[in-house]
């Protein structure tokens, strides 16, 4: 699953207020707090798979299948409040999960391997998309996003790895990393180049995101955990900062889940599927295998990219 898409919205709004604070250079210790914190992140995901935790996050909780089934889109902190402060720098990590109804996971990889058409699913803020290379083992891929906030008009490139896990027929997981960043200087100003990895305003130096999904009670349950690694902000200001972060990051990932999920809901519905939507819902049983129309799809593996 492209899961980095997710992280967009919310850590341009969140670190907006970076470009009013000058420029600013990537330092090692806050690369190493980066990677010491991955690492960590690494192990809570093994404990998932090795069952220590539930698979999926929405089953930490008896009601929330029941909500993602009425429609809601479920956003709360990974870790923490969802901030916390690294040696010259702030980590993000939030979690976010939506219910496709009649969805199958070929429906969902449908959209998230099609990089080109990113810039369509997740307008505004994604300007330009490509796909660069997709092999067995994973898919290379390139964007330009931008935000206006603050008064500041941000725009990155970056470029991502990523790399997708099918555990049986059902479930599976994906992770997207980014291997590149960088800052176009004086953007909407009349300069646009592209300034040097680790330099700029620090609006966003890393990314790391972890989705999970699971076809079942007839369509897909899909979360992400959005990890990323921006600048950090003054002392002085973060009593007014922190709870604008807060807010924007949960109405950003909010925004972004529902712009997937209705991406695949604009696909088109194979007729045999059409004639099986009716009167099919949602069964009461999570993870209940055999309700909907979802199941009906085999096993297989799926190409990399479209």
């Amino acid at each position: 699953m492209r899961a980095f898409h997710f992280l967009l919205r919310f850590v341009v709004l969140s670190s907006g207020v970076s470009g009013a604070l000058g420029a600013i250079e990537l330092q090692p210790a806050t690369v190493n707090a980066w990677d010491d914190y991955l690492r960590a992140t690494a192990g809570r995901m093994q404990a998932r798979l090795d069952g220590r935790q539930s698979f999926l996050w929405i089953d930490g909780a008896p009601d929330r299948r029941a909500r993602l089934q009425r429609g809601e889109i479920l956003i709360a902190p990974a870790a923490g409040r969802g901030t916390f402060a690294v040696p010259s720098g702030i980590i993000h990590h939030w979690i976010g999960a939506v219910f496709i109804p009649h969805a199958t996971l070929d429906d969902l990889f449908a959209v998230v391997h099609d990089y080109d058409r990113y810039k369509q699913f997740y307008q505004p803020v994604v300007a330009e998309s490509k796909t660069l290379a997709c092999t067995g083992a994973g898919q290379q891929f390139s964007m330009i996003w931008r935000h206006r906030i603050l008064f500041i008009d941000a725009a990155v490139e970056g470029w991502y790895e990523a790399r997708d896990t099918r555990l049986d027929a059902r479930r599976g997981y994906s992770e997207v990393s980014t291997t590149q960043i960088r800052e176009f200087e004086d953007f909407g100003r009349g300069g646009e180049d592209l300034l040097p990895p680790g330099q700029g305003n620090g609006f966003i130096w890393r990314m790391h995101s972890i989705a999970r999904y699971e076809e079942s009670d007839g369509g897909v349950y899909l979360e992400i955990e959005a990890i990323a690694l921006t600048r950090d902000i003054p002392p002085s200001l973060r009593w007014m900062v922190n709870p604008v972060v807060r807010h924007l990051s949960i109405d950003s990932l909010t925004t972004t889940l529902r712009q997937t999920r209705d991406a695949v809901n604009a696909l088109p519905v194979p007729p045999a599927r059409l004639t099986s939507r009716a009167g099919s819902g949602p069964s009461s049983g999570a993870g209940d295998s055999d309700a909907g129309v979802a199941r009906s799809t085999p096993f297989h593996v799926l190409p990399p990219c479209r």
